[in-house]
């Protein structure tokens, strides 16, 4: 696991050793799949998983989400996660996540994701990021996770998942 994937510690955090809930399990595992430069909403994730909803894959998100690419599960508005819109947008930023600029009026000038073309439907997992000409990472070599129960993600246990 890389640093980058364990700094995003939230409020919400497992119990070291503690053992992952199916679903946290296969919420993880889609999370996992999704390429450098392209994201998956909440609901986009539950609807692939065909169980839960947006509020639930959040709900894992913000326990266990840093195991895994947390910045690339995202609001469906594409706005960056509040408290963490700094360091996801550093990622998204080296990953070649398209980004709108934020106009002079929103708070912070933070940018957002542009959905439209940022998006990944779970499908030619071969495909790159738009306008990136870049190989994605092999998705074999996804790098030991180690224990997913044992750090937090990026949110907390209040924190609402939108879509």
């Amino acid at each position: 696991m890389s640093k980058d994937q364990t700094d995003g510690g939230g409020s919400g955090t497992a119990p070291a050793g503690a053992e992952l809930p199916e679903y946290a399990e296969r919420v993880l595992d889609v999370a996992d799949l999704i390429p450098p430069g392209r994201v998956m909403t909440y609901g986009d994730i539950a609807e692939w998983l065909g169980e839960g909803g947006p509020r639930q894959v959040g709900r894992v998100m913000a326990l266990y989400g840093s195991a895994v690419p947390w910045w690339r599960v995202v609001r469906s508005d594409g706005t960056l996660l509040p408290a963490h819109e700094l360091r996801a947008l550093d990622h998204y930023r080296a990953e070649g996540t398209p980004l709108r600029e934020a106009s002079h009026r929103a708070e912070g000038h933070i940018p957002r994701i542009d959905m439209r073309r940022a998006r990944w439907d779970g499908g030619g997992q071969a495909e790159a990021a738009p306008d990136e000409g870049r190989e994605p990472d092999d998705p074999g070599d996804r790098g030991d996770r180690g224990d997913r129960g044992d750090r937090g993600g990026p949110g907390g246990p209040g924190e609402k998942a939108h879509t």
